[in-house]
């Protein structure tokens, strides 16, 4: 087997997954009229007339983004229509259609993929998107599945990253942060069943909501419905996938604008909150970077608050300010501190 021993290459975890997918497509140009918007955003947008045809492709690979020692195949099934529905919504659009592909190795039955398809069929009614097509491989070690969400949207209610606007309210959809903890919750249960097989998950009904949160998300469809029927257009959208703080970010590099948030503003569930206690966890820390939350995170015009003013769903956590008063988070000791891209890096699992 030949190894390499040039020293000079680069490490893909030296750049991390955002920096890697700038490098490897920064010479790839538009060629078609249709193509409206390209890599960069939550999903692809092609012009078809009126209406603007969303795409967006994601590929989950075992031992990376999911492990099937405690993860259910139908659950399985389920999230990854709805991490990649997520991404239709954050483009403020609808759902229609889904491809899935698949490869997995010798190790799994025909029993065990019908539990995951089983699990795409319930996402699939609950969504209201037809699985319209795929493929399916062989593959060495593990399962690896790979979707294509499809959604459509008018001209005028299409909602990009890039138009966030100085004194914009800043939106969060839902609670942060109960992902991360439920991962948690599962990799301790992990590591005492490897000591001790016969020993019994210790966890309890209040677990059950930071286990779901991580098992099986759900895409904030619901929130499209509603920022409809109250009017409200976006100005900027994306789903929280990465973290808050990741994920503001990538709105106010787009934007070229800056931010100032509230962690007192910050929407956390009490079972998080109890629970980050347990692990010596500030609560903040997987609020702000934890990811895998699929909430929708949005600026809107200072003149719509009084249209989500008490709404249960949605949490004003700040607002948007020019780009060179920085990115920042208000603590609740009134400490001024940079907002930092501390999210999960794909790249880096690979590189330590």
């Amino acid at each position: 087997m030949f190894e390499n021993k040039d020293t000079n290459l680069t490490t893909i975890g030296s750049l991390g997954e955002f920096k890697l997918i700038d490098h490897l497509t920064k010479n790839f140009q538009n060629q078609n009229k249709s193509t409206l918007k390209g890599i960069g955003d939550d999903a692809a947008v092609i012009n078809c007339g009126t209406e603007k045809m969303v795409v967006s492709t994601d590929l989950l690979v075992e031992g990376v983004h999911f492990d099937l020692s405690y993860a259910p195949l139908k659950h399985l099934g389920y999230k990854a229509v709805a991490v990649n529905v997520s991404d239709i919504c954050a483009m403020n659009a609808k759902p229609t259609q889904i491809t899935v592909s698949i490869a997995v190795s010798s190790r799994f039955s025909v029993e065990a993929l019908e539990a995951l398809y089983e699990g795409i069929r319930l996402a699939c009614k609950h969504f209201q998107v037809d699985l319209v097509g795929g493929d399916t491989s062989s593959s060495l070690s593990g399962m690896m599945i790979s979707v294509t969400a499809i959604g459509k949207v008018s001209d005028t209610q299409i909602t990009y990253r890039s138009g966030a606007q100085e004194n914009d309210l800043i939106v969060v959809s839902g609670d942060l942060g109960g992902a991360y903890m439920g991962l948690q919750l599962l990799e301790r249960e992990k590591e005492v069943f490897k000591v001790n097989p016969n020993m019994q998950p210790q966890l309890n009904e209040e677990d059950s909501y930071l286990l779901e949160r991580q098992l099986k998300p759900e895409a904030r469809l619901d929130i499209i419905d509603l920022l409809a029927k109250m009017e409200i257009k976006p100005h900027a959208m994306i789903d929280v996938s990465d973290g808050l703080s990741s994920d503001l970010l990538h709105i106010c590099t787009q934007s070229k604008v800056g931010c100032r948030i509230y962690e007192n503003k910050i929407p956390m569930d009490p079972t998080l909150i109890h629970k980050s206690e347990e692990f010596q966890i500030h609560p903040l820390t997987p609020a702000l970077n934890g990811g895998e939350d699929y909430e929708l995170l949005f600026t809107i015009s200072m003149d719509d608050f009084e249209k989500i003013k008490g709404n249960p769903h949605l949490s004003v956590i700040g607002h948007i300010t020019d780009e060179a008063s920085g990115h920042h988070i208000i603590t609740n000791s009134e400490e001024i501190l940079p907002l930092v891209a501390q999210g999960w890096n794909h790249g880096e699992s690979d590189s330590e």
